[in-house]
């Protein structure tokens, strides 16, 4: 074959590329997971965005919210190495609520599921926080730590009710917090929907957060039953007496088919996360009980379920 005839048919069929295996062109684009952690200075974001990271997550520490998107654009187009990505924003971006709620939008018109997590922590903690390591709070400027606090609280308050998980970690130590986080996002199957049953003494103050509150103080006490008094909801002496008693299993019956309705629009909403605080007295007793026989049903639902008493042997 001569030169010229070589050249016509290179011409007239290029050579085609290699076919590639689905999944691995450039072209192929996987919109990563996306979590944003925010909330109050000095609630614990950084433990927070910490554990996330030793969790294989691609952390993002102080972005500002208007490269979100652009953040997010760059994982989807990473062919899968960055398949998780969690983002902290906080009050140290100028202009931080302006360009969040535009970065949201624009996530959602995309299509992405992003989860908020909100670390929340009382007044007096954080003061104590912010004292101990002899820092200003970023908004307090020429005022007090507590006036930074009441600005910041203003500003979040928004973002804390959009938020998907709400983490009060007042009573929290870093490996409590660390424990929480890893609770919630460890394991390759995340489930549908996880719940938190928190019992609590209504003497100790609400918790701050939780989603749903439900009050078992119409129940006698076991307190005043002499022989009942030095158990805990958890046995089964005190459980028997507390269902025992007139509307109890009436009032759970109820309350747990509430839940379920609720759970079923969380789970259409995309919610992941929700806490049902209930409470009595001192947090020993009836809310103990009531809190453990209402996490079985709705693990029965196929809810993955967290009991935590937060006062149980506080008196």
């Amino acid at each position: 074959m001569d030169r010229h005839t070589r050249d016509q048919e290179q011409t007239a069929a290029p050579p085609q590329p290699a076919a590639q295996a689905p999944g691995t062109g450039d072209d192929v684009v996987t919109t990563p997971e996306l979590v944003i952690i925010s909330g109050m200075s000095g609630a614990g974001r950084s433990t927070a965005a910490k554990c996330l990271e030793d969790l294989g997550w691609f952390v993002v520490d102080n972005l500002p919210p208007a490269l979100i998107p652009t953040m997010v654009d760059l994982g989807a187009r990473s062919q899968g190495n960055v398949a998780r990505i969690a983002v902290v924003v906080d009050v140290r971006g100028r202009g931080f609520f302006d360009s969040l709620r535009e970065s949201l939008t624009d996530l959602e018109a995309k299509g992405v599921t992003r989860r908020i997590v909100f670390l929340e922590a009382s007044d007096n903690a954080l003061v104590r926080r912010f004292e101990s390591v002899r820092r200003p709070h970023p908004l307090q400027g020429d005022g007090r730590i507590v006036d930074g606090i009441a600005a910041e609280r203003d500003l979040l308050r928004e973002l804390r009710g959009d938020a998907d998980l709400v983490i009060d970690t007042s009573a929290l130590n870093v490996h409590e917090l660390r424990a929480k986080m890893d609770a919630q996002f460890t394991g390759a199957d995340e489930p549908e929907l996880r719940a938190t049953v928190m019992s609590f003494g209504y003497k100790y103050g609400l918790p701050v957060d939780a989603d749903h509150v439900v009050d078992c103080r119409f129940l006698p006490n076991p307190h005043w039953v002499p022989e009942l008094r030095p158990y805990t909801g958890t046995s089964e002496e005190v459980a028997g007496y507390v269902f025992n008693q007139p509307g109890a299993k009436e009032f759970l019956d109820r309350y747990a088919e509430l839940l379920s309705l609720i759970a079923a629009g969380y789970r259409r909403e995309g919610k992941r996360y929700v806490t049902i605080a209930v409470g009595c007295t001192g947090g020993k007793h009836r809310s103990v009980a009531v809190s453990e026989r209402l996490a079985r049903r709705l693990a029965a639902e196929g809810v993955e379920t967290v009991v935590v008493h937060r006062d149980m042997g506080r008196e």
